[in-house]
């Protein structure tokens, strides 16, 4: 009996990583897989001289935001198991160190400018670049087609 493969899907609260949840759901995973949904909020630090002391890192769901109810209120059908985990740190490290012991990180893609890319995307570059096991990235474009008409 062969075991399921764990499939991390990093999660920010936005269509984006909606989109890469789905994927993961719908057409990465399959019974007997786990599909564990990580949201990263990070550490409140502040960073002297930028206009992004407390959020450096891009969009971050507001205090009362439940990932398990978001998952759950997606209403995806999977024969996967669906897990949820809420942890605090830096998003990429915390990605990265969760690809450790998984067989596919699943991330959607922010897309913009040279400016935009540098703050937002660097999570995804960052997971990109040093993750532990394959990373599929869902792109904006990719988001928009797998999108429920």
């Amino acid at each position: 009996m062969s075991i399921g493969r764990v499939i991390i899907v990093g999660m920010d609260g936005s269509p984006r990583g909606d989109a890469a949840l789905r994927w993961a759901l719908e057409i990465g995973a399959h019974t007997g897989d786990t599909v564990r949904a990580i949201l990263v909020r990070p550490r409140d630090t502040l960073l002297p001289g930028t206009s992004f002391a407390v959020q450096p890192h891009g969009r971050v769901p507001e205090a009362g935001y439940s990932l398990a109810a978001h998952v759950a209120g997606l209403g995806i059908e999977t024969p996967a198991e669906v897990e949820t985990l809420t942890v605090h740190g830096d998003p990429a490290t915390e990605l990265v160190t969760a690809s450790a012991d998984a067989d596919l990180l699943v991330l959607g893609a922010h897309r913009g400018g040279a400016v935009t890319d540098l703050v937002l995307g660097s999570v995804g570059r960052e997971c990109v670049r040093y993750s532990r096991c394959p990373v599929v990235v869902i792109t904006p474009e990719a988001a928009h087609r797998l999108t429920p008409a």
